[in-house]
């Protein structure tokens, strides 16, 4: 048993496992499979043990196998990144790079950074995509979406990470508390009129936290349905319903008492402005530099708005 792992052996062993057999590995790499067999072979000498067994049907780890890919993987992966990362630093961006974004807050918050993003990569071609809710499914061929989002991902296969994250409370018109009178609990606004808001997630916009952390959909009936936070806000002052709205987009009308906050039994969920990916993909160099930016500019620019 040798004690050292060669590391190429242990990328030909990892490449057959992900690929679920010798032959589709050696389609992937572009190698005859005999190549695969004998790092393989190398492997499983240097480690002393049986790490794949072998049938005319299938192909499945032993346990010691198990044990080599758990650990190994994300190794591996971390030393790939690293590569790639390391090559990056001494590219230029160039290329394709294909964003989806919300359209009001998108326009005017993120096309800013996007046009300095594209001032400073000359060589690099963007088409940008703008969508009313920013909700829908991410393509795979979008390189970044910023998507808004309240309560849990919808998605778990993709990669997300939360640029902003704006308070939320319930609100409502003077005119309509009036009619209906003021909520206690947030069971009480399944018979009250409320106003949807279908870009804060597929359609469940009210999203509630419990005490234990856990989030609480509440399904509210509405005649009133929209893909706009900022409709949603205009029909909560004009009393057709109340309304599950960022704190920070109706902060302006609270102060006035054009709105009422509603406070309820359950802190409502924030709504959050979330980049993501496909988690299959590789984070390129280009996909990489711009979140950074963003993650460094839209902060300043509420703080300017402030």
């Amino acid at each position: 048993m040798n004690n050292t792992i060669d590391l190429n052996h242990l990328r030909y062993f990892l490449a057959v496992v992900d690929a679920g057999s010798f032959a589709a590995a050696a389609r992937t790499m572009g190698l005859p499979t005999s190549n695969i067999s004998r790092h393989i072979a190398q492997l499983e000498a240097d480690m002393g043990s049986r790490l794949l067994e072998r049938t005319t049907r299938q192909l499945r780890m032993t346990g010691q196998g198990r044990l080599l890919h758990a650990r190994a993987r994300p190794l591996m992966d971390d030393l790939l990144l690293l590569e790639a990362e390391l090559q990056d630093q001494h590219a230029t961006l160039r290329g394709v790079l294909k964003l989806s974004l919300p359209g009001e807050f998108g326009t005017r918050r993120i096309g800013p950074i996007i046009a300095e993003f594209a001032a400073q990569h000359p060589l690099l071609e963007i088409e940008c995509q703008t969508t009313m809710t920013g909700s829908e499914p991410v393509r795979d061929d979008v390189d970044l979406a910023i998507v808004f989002q309240r309560g849990l991902p919808p998605d778990s296969s993709l990669i997300q990470q939360t640029l902003l994250s704006f308070p939320s409370i319930v609100v409502g018109a003077p005119s309509l508390v009036e009619r209906h009178g003021m909520p206690q609990t947030v069971s009480q606004l399944t018979s009250l009129p409320c106003i949807t808001t279908r870009a804060a997630l597929h359609g469940k916009a009210w999203q509630f936290r419990a005490a234990d952390g856990r989030p609480v959909h509440t399904d509210v009936q509405a005649r009133y349905r929209v893909d706009s936070g900022e409709m949603a806000g205009s029909a909560a002052l004009a009393g057709i319903g109340y309304a599950l709205l960022a704190r920070a987009a109706c902060e302006a009308d609270l102060e006035q008492g054009n709105l009422v906050h509603v406070k309820l039994d359950l802190e409502a969920m924030p709504l959050d402005v979330v980049a993501c990916y496909p988690s299959h993909r590789h984070l390129a160099a280009k996909t990489r530099t711009l979140l950074a930016l963003l993650q460094q500019r839209l902060p300043e620019t509420l703080t300017m708005a402030a």
